[in-house]
């Protein structure tokens, strides 16, 4: 059976404490749902961290490093450690956590674009932190910068750390951002993109733009190592249409907070269980964290700096 790559993101930086309480806060718990994750099927946990008091988005490399080595005690998963951060990080910030861990991978956003979170705001009366609708109503001004001088950086510290860039794809410019920087021998192939759809100021979830980044992406790259995610209700249909596309898939708690109409997620497993289902009925089987490593031409977990 074709092995799928299933990632799970478990609780990125875009949804805050109040909007569900089994949102993955501290490092234990970040790490615990990472490993859950791999015992029902998935090979790599995309890993944000956050302050456990507040459940703020943070870059403390302390909270990033228990993260990893527990989860590294427990299985041998893939860990792909955020560049992207959280609202307002500094890009040294965002980079130092590839120079300070070299991981086998590594989320790489390869453009800027207005990253709009503040339309929730208006459906929550009241939060749990005092951090949280700040936090978000910045978002109507805010651009997630991501310029060439930066891309270059980031290249080099990729490539110094032998971290395999998992390069963000949310809108169709970001492709020939890719290419450019082939051209100039700042990225080398294979390459791996992941489609990020749903975000305001990205490209909408739909078929037919999916299918459009895809073409798009084969005209202007050749080939390429590919997975989708998309934010909110379309997660589970956007992954499902990449499936049967040949693509891998990312779900989890950072993309959507449910597990089915009106039904929260309690874990990121619900959300895998899934995916892991859906892909077993189109004759797919969940790949094990070293096919994974296989198909993506990772280093390997001894490689890693923890």
């Amino acid at each position: 059976m074709k092995k799928v790559i299933i990632t799970a993101a478990i609780t990125g930086s875009i949804h805050t404490p109040t909007m569900s309480p089994y949102l993955p806060i501290t490092p234990q718990q970040i790490a615990d749902e990472a490993i859950r994750v791999y015992e029902v099927g998935g090979a790599v946990a995309h890993i944000h961290v956050r302050n456990p008091e507040t459940g703020q988005p943070s870059s403390d490399m302390e909270l990033f490093h228990e993260v990893v080595t527990r989860v590294k005690s427990k299985c041998n998963m893939v860990l792909c450690l955020t560049t992207g951060g959280g609202l307002g990080m500094t890009t040294e910030e965002r980079v130092k956590v590839v120079s300070t861990f070299k991981p086998e991978l590594a989320s790489f956003n390869f453009g800027s674009i207005n990253f709009a979170l503040f339309p929730v705001v208006e459906t929550i009366k009241q939060f749990k932190f005092p951090w949280e609708k700040p936090y978000l109503q910045s978002s109507e001004d805010f651009i997630f910068p991501n310029t060439f001088k930066t891309l270059r950086e980031f290249s080099q510290i990729f490539a110094a750390s032998e971290t395999q860039p998992e390069l963000e794809i949310y809108d169709t410019a970001m492709i020939n951002n890719i290419a450019f920087m082939l051209q100039r021998g700042h990225l080398k192939k294979p390459v791996y993109l992941q489609f990020v759809m749903g975000i305001l100021g990205g490209i909408p979830p739909s078929p037919s733009n999916l299918l459009f980044l895809y073409n798009t992406a084969r005209e202007t790259i050749g080939d390429f190592v590919w997975s989708v995610c998309a934010a909110g209700r379309q997660q589970l249909p956007m992954c499902t249409m990449a499936l049967t596309m040949g693509g891998n898939v990312r779900v989890g708690m950072e993309d959507s907070l449910y597990a089915g109409r009106g039904i929260l997620a309690k874990s990121n497993t619900d959300q895998v269980e899934k995916i892991v289902r859906i892909a077993r009925e189109l004759s797919l089987e969940p790949a094990t964290p070293d096919e994974a490593r296989q198909i993506l031409e990772l280093k390997g977990l001894d490689r890693v700096g923890w």
